[in-house]
């Protein structure tokens, strides 16, 4: 079964940054998406971003501007660059990776941020 493991979060002032990390058990080079995710307590979880198949990066309205996301083939590691932090950031953050149309897909089980102010 593949995984995925998300590292990185942690507590963070607000105005700094942090990167996260989603590891997976497989091989991430052909993938349809690759995206990130966030969920904070009561509210819906909200795009990041992700990449697409044809090495397009899509970002959601959440954190366009300050948030920046890349893929490692070689360690099959996707990553999540955020800058200039808010407290409104503090969600737990997680990956999404899915390798056809014909699945759904596999999700992390993410990781915390929390922005204090």
């Amino acid at each position: 079964q593949v995984q995925l493991v998300e590292s990185g979060g942690g507590l963070v002032q607000a105005g700094g940054s942090l990167r996260l990390s989603c590891t997976s058990s497989r091989d991430i080079s052909s993938v349809l998406t690759a995206g990130w995710y966030r969920q904070a307590p009561a509210k819906e979880r909200e795009l990041i971003g992700y990449i697409n198949r044809g090495n397009k990066i899509v970002y959601g309205d959440s954190m366009k501007g300050r948030s920046t996301i890349s893929r490692d083939t070689r360690e099959n590691t996707l990553h999540l660059q955020m800058t200039a932090l808010k407290p409104e950031d503090s969600a737990v953050y997680s990956c999404h990776v899915r390798w056809s149309l014909s699945e759904a897909g596999v999700w992390g089980r993410g990781t915390q941020v929390t922005v204090s102010s």
